[in-house]
């Protein structure tokens, strides 16, 4: 009697311990849905669910590397809406090789496409005066930034080398 009742004992306390270990996955599952976009990337690393560099992902969609700076590390990315969101920790500015210089506000959002960003949110360039960026579009041998409806070719080699900002007070 005691045997079965150490048998029944050891499978009652193994479903116990496979239902807690299964209620935590679904904890962290439902912490997911709940946080705020900045704190995702922490909840996937947890759950070892680890996204590609932000230069890689630009690389694969035919956009040059450099163009966000260096400190724009997170970045959220809708499979459905292809919507891309990246978060920089503040305000900054990126000089580039070529002379050509962009502000980025501490969020940066845009449609993401094959060789091009669309409906682009936070992002400035200077002509004469700051002027917000709405699309960027790169080819092999350019970028073409949509500035006030204007398109503004640049060198995409300058666009190709990561870069660090320099943080600014207003976007």
């Amino acid at each position: 009697m005691d045997e079965i009742m150490n048998k029944v004992g050891t499978y009652w306390l193994g479903q116990r311990a496979n239902k807690e270990i299964s209620s935590a996955g679904d904890d962290i599952e439902s912490l997911s849905t709940s946080v705020g976009d900045g704190a995702k990337w922490l909840v996937n690393k947890l759950k070892g669910k680890m996204q590609k560099p932000l230069p890689e992902l630009l690389r694969e969609h035919g956009l040059p590397a450099g163009l966000f700076p260096r400190e724009a590390t997170n970045y959220e990315l809708s499979p459905e809406t292809r919507r891309l969101t990246v978060h920089i920790p503040s305000r900054c500015e990126v000089g580039y090789r070529d002379g050509s210089e962009l502000r980025f506000d501490a969020t940066v959002c845009g449609t993401l496409g094959e060789g091009r960003l669309a409906e682009v949110e936070g992002v400035k360039t200077k002509a004469i005066v700051w002027a917000r960026v709405t699309a960027v579009r790169a080819d092999a041998a350019k970028v073409h930034f949509t500035v006030a409806g204007i398109k503004r070719s640049r060198s995409r080699e300058a666009y190709e080398v990561v870069r660090g900002g320099i943080t600014v007070d207003e976007f």
